[in-house]
């Protein structure tokens, strides 16, 4: 399965992003997935994850009612809709696969086989 992220771009702060994940090779429909950031100098962190059947989502605290993960199983991607942008969700956004068998939520990286290769993400103020 190989990922490519797509959507990063420059925005205002309060503005909005719709990235995208498509994949190849293989079907989304058979793993959970979720997206993650590294900011410069940070460590990658979690922002997001749908189970398989997109029944169930989470979200960090820190984007908690301003993004929404969804998934298009017809078109073999996933989205994150990112409202109300802020100057510390600058970041690049990758997006991940992974989870086999397994029905529920992933929130470790290290939980996940396939990664996109990162879309930049610039708030500014």
């Amino acid at each position: 399965v190989q990922l490519q992220a797509s959507g990063g771009g420059l925005v205002q702060a309060g503005g909005s992003l719709r990235l995208s994940c498509a994949s190849s090779g293989g079907t989304f429909n058979n793993y959970a997935l979720g997206w993650f950031r590294r900011a410069p100098g940070q460590e990658r962190e979690f922002v997001t994850a749908i189970s398989r059947s997109g029944g169930t989502t989470y979200y960090a605290d820190s984007v908690k009612g301003r993004f929404t993960i969804s998934r298009d199983g017809a078109k073999n991607a996933v989205h994150l809709q990112m409202n109300n942008l802020k100057p510390e969700d600058t970041a690049v956004y990758y997006c991940a696969a992974g989870g086999g068998t397994w029905s529920g939520i992933l929130y470790r990286s290290d939980e996940y086989t396939y990664w996109g290769q990162g879309t930049l993400v610039t708030v500014s103020s």
